[in-house]
């Protein structure tokens, strides 16, 4: 048992010994196995991050919550389409939800964008502009950090008020909060009396959720008039389970409401958060494919130029296998030495083409969300070894079968 383990050790110690006495090969033979690394990882870690971003992005979007809108999420059709179908209007949401049976919340939408919103001598565009009912706070999920959100009576009365996002607040309000305190939205004057909790950029940055503002529904159509603004009608059903029924149901009311034939198709969409999350997978499935082509033939170039230097390193020390085997080195050994060189150098590739993906990543973080996890290094690096000891299975083979005798003449 010790002199196997000795064995195993004088393997290990001559496997670096010839790496190191071949420094400039051993690195030009990893490029292949560095490339391929690096190509794996970056993938992997954009797209790890972009999924975490994703994820966050659309959990503004309920699982339990359904989207009646004019516009159907990812519908196929030419946008003409879609434009022209007759707007959703107030009273069909009045008819949803005198007669729809099961449901949480439910709450109208309206929005528009680029408002002018002021406080003294300080002034901010806010980046989007809702019109809603108190119920919108339970179908988005929405969170105040200082204040409250609408009363029902404040949204039938049409009252002044507004909930602002964080960046609005950090702009106008610097050093106190706003809450009771007025600011002007379009010239039109407004009480804030809540603040939305930071909620960031989203996935692709853009206008920032943080600069959004909410108003009663009938204040927001006073202030930008009746027409500005598609309707939507967000309903919370409350119960995943049930989505599918009440879906069928709400386009049953819905196609009432807006008086559509039997014989017609409906000229609404009832919408789901699950369409994002198929059209992403569709997505990513055909960037992970493409990835995963480039690096199995980046690995496959790399290991032929592995197996190749390891046939070469055989025959230049075919002379030192001979001397190895004369004094009682094991068939095994010598094996298990080529292999040990072949997995080290293959090793030493996967963490440089790491080193390289990691600072790849922190570049694209700044365009797009990336991420890390340990289990996508741990996987690198044993793809690596693998791609080493398979590469170096028939060289080290070789090596192991060479006549001592005939080993020792070469020159």
């Amino acid at each position: 048992m010790l002199k196997n383990i000795i064995a195993l050790k004088e393997g290990i110690l001559i496997s670096l010994r010839a790496i190191r006495a071949n420094k400039m090969r051993s690195f030009l033979t990893t490029l292949g196995i560095i490339i391929g690394i690096v190509a794996v990882t970056t993938m992997s870690t954009a797209i790890v991050g972009l999924e975490t971003a994703f994820m966050q992005s659309i959990s503004s979007l309920g699982s339990d919550v359904l989207y009646v809108d004019k516009f159907e999420w990812f519908g196929g059709k030419d946008w003409s389409y879609y434009r022209n179908r007759k707007e959703i209007t107030y009273d069909q949401y009045e008819k949803l939800k005198a007669d729809l049976k099961n449901y949480e919340a439910m709450a109208p939408l309206k929005r528009t964008f680029g408002a002018s919103v002021k406080r003294d001598e300080k002034s901010v565009d806010a980046s989007r502009i809702y019109g809603t009912n108190q119920d919108y706070m339970k179908t988005s999920g929405l969170e105040i950090e200082d204040g409250r959100f609408f009363t029902e009576h404040e949204v039938s009365a049409g009252r002044n008020v507004c909930i602002i996002g964080s960046d609005l607040k950090d702009a106008l309000f610097p050093f106190f909060n706003p809450v009771g305190q007025d600011v002007k939205i379009n010239g039109h004057r407004m009480t804030v009396i809540g603040v939305v909790a930071k909620q960031g950029s989203g996935l692709f940055g853009g206008n920032s959720a943080d600069s959004e503002i909410y108003l009663p529904l009938p204040r927001f159509e006073k202030t930008f008039g009746m027409r500005r603004g598609r309707m939507r009608i967000d309903v919370k059903v409350g119960d995943v389970n049930n989505m599918d029924d009440a879906k069928a149901e709400i386009r049953a009311i819905m196609r009432i409401a807006r008086k559509v034939p039997p014989s017609e198709p409906d000229d609404f969409a009832v919408n789901r958060q699950e369409v994002f999350k198929e059209m992403y997978d569709k997505t990513v499935g055909v960037v992970a494919i493409a990835g995963l082509v480039i690096t199995a033939l980046s690995l496959f170039v790399g290991a032929i130029g592995i197996m190749n230097i390891m046939f070469v390193s055989v025959t230049e020390r075919t002379k030192e296998i001979g001397i190895r085997k004369a004094i009682g080195a094991k068939t095994w050994a010598i094996m298990f030495q080529f292999l040990t060189e072949a997995a080290i150098i293959c090793i030493l590739g996967g963490l440089i083409g790491l080193a390289i993906s990691f600072v790849l990543s922190l570049i694209i973080d700044q365009i797009l969300p990336t991420a890390m996890p340990f289990y996508i290094v741990i996987i690198s690096l044993f793809i690596s070894a693998m791609v080493g000891i398979i590469s170096g299975l028939l060289p080290a083979y070789r090596a192991s079968k060479l006549d001592p005798v005939d080993a020792l003449r070469s020159e």
